[in-house]
């Protein structure tokens, strides 16, 4: 998954969806962290297989993301932007 992460790197920067793609497969790359996520957002596996281009399970992730600041962090590092593009992307999903 960390690889299909790394491909996204190369698209728009300027893509918010993309940008929330991004961190949803860093997320889902450490079993634990997906767990969390499930659980918090309610969502089951196939749903969010199925929905997971959507504005809101795309901001849900990355608000998923903001309520826990060490994996706020690590997720942007290991995208290569800012924390704050994290934050600004779901903004934008919610507009």
């Amino acid at each position: 998954m960390l690889r299909y992460a790394m491909a996204l790197r190369d698209t728009n920067p300027d893509d918010h969806q993309t940008t929330a793609l991004q961190a949803l497969v860093w997320t889902l790359a450490e079993p634990s962290r997906a767990a969390r996520l499930l659980d918090t957002t309610g969502l089951e596996p196939t749903e969010l297989k199925a929905r997971a281009g959507e504005p809101a399970v795309l901001a849900a992730t990355l608000m998923f993301l903001e309520a826990h600041e060490p994996d706020l962090i690590a997720c942007a590092d290991e995208l290569g932007v800012a924390p704050a593009r994290l934050v600004a992307a779901r903004e934008r999903l919610e507009a």
